[in-house]
């Protein structure tokens, strides 16, 4: 079977060599103060010149700053055009808080690149609503990996593809299928729908992930995008990890690939569980957004730049 649809979102400029690149925090508190210093030598490492929020450090309960707070520090990186690009610290909850007090007129008028993951799928869903390509991608406390950081490396500053072979994922649904990518932390997209930010999955090769949610929560959610309507015109499916995801309950028993393996052939598109993005070490860093193909007996999920 093969598929093609969907239409790609404009890229936002590179983060070449030199670009500044703002480090906040929208989303849960830093756990140690030596979290931002790790993160700006990863971006020098890069070539980036990083540049700290001045709100990074707050706390209020389980949010970096209340919401005044880290919308400040959002909106500094994101319209200070001395800001290239805004490299999200850590994910956590709190940034789908901010979304009714950010434009996509704003987003449009300033399109600078964002990287993150987990819980900065709030954050994506807003770029990808202001047609923006954005990129899931490690947060900028986390260690890079070789292998995280040529898949980012390819990603945002060469504008390369920093995909490519899907390893030793399992295939669901045998398919080709060609669509802009779309997605991000599970448990996010499923509470995005039904509101403004609901993610448009219309031609598109959804991309989810998760992380401590058992099986039958996440059989729930992607329930919930099934009947919701939100898959109905996807093109395929790509499950990445779903880290400490318990498949055992006091009522009983079913597998993450027995729940994902069902919503793909309901949906009857191309589908695959295993691809190396999540809460995991070696990840890939996907522009949402831009086209790429699905192709299942190749093993590859291969992303079109211009």
């Amino acid at each position: 079977m093969t598929s093609s649809s969907g239409t790609a979102l404009l890229e936002p400029p590179r983060l070449a060599f030199g670009a500044r690149v703002a480090l906040i925090a929208p989303s849960g508190p830093l756990r140690n103060t030596d979290e931002v210093a790790k993160a700006e030598a990863t971006a020098r490492s890069l070539g980036w010149e990083p540049v700290v929020g001045t709100h990074v450090h707050s706390r209020d309960g389980y949010f970096a700053g209340d919401d005044a707070t880290r919308l400040r520090d959002l909106m500094w990186a994101l319209t200070d055009p001395r800001i290239d690009g805004i490299w999200c610290l850590r994910g956590g909850y709190g940034a789908a808080r901010l979304l009714p007090h950010i434009m996509s007129d704003t987003i449009r008028s300033h399109p600078k690149a964002l990287l993150g993951y987990s819980d900065i799928t709030a954050l994506h869903a807003a770029w990808g609503g202001a047609g923006l390509v954005s990129f899931h991608a490690p947060t900028a406390r986390a260690t890079l990996t070789e292998f995280s950081r040529e898949s980012l490396v390819r990603t945002v500053q060469q504008g390369g593809d920093g995909c490519g072979s899907l390893g030793d994922c399992m295939v669901l649904r045998e398919g080709v299928a060609t669509g802009k990518l779309a997605g991000g932390n599970l448990a996010l997209v499923a509470s995005l729908s039904g509101t403004p930010w609901a993610i448009d999955f219309r031609g598109a090769i959804v991309v989810l992930e998760d992380i401590n949610e058992a099986t039958y929560r996440i059989d729930r959610m992607l329930t919930q995008l099934r009947l919701s309507g939100a898959l109905a015109e996807c093109v395929a499916l790509v499950f990445g990890q779903c880290t400490g995801c318990v498949e055992d309950t006091d009522d009983g028993f079913r597998t993450l690939e027995a729940v994902v393996r069902e919503c793909a052939e309901l949906v009857g598109v191309p589908s695959v569980i295993g691809a190396p993005f999540g809460h995991i070490a070696n990840q890939w860093t996907l522009p949402l957004g831009a086209l790429a193909t699905l192709h299942t007996r190749k093993g590859t999920l291969t992303v079109h730049r211009a």
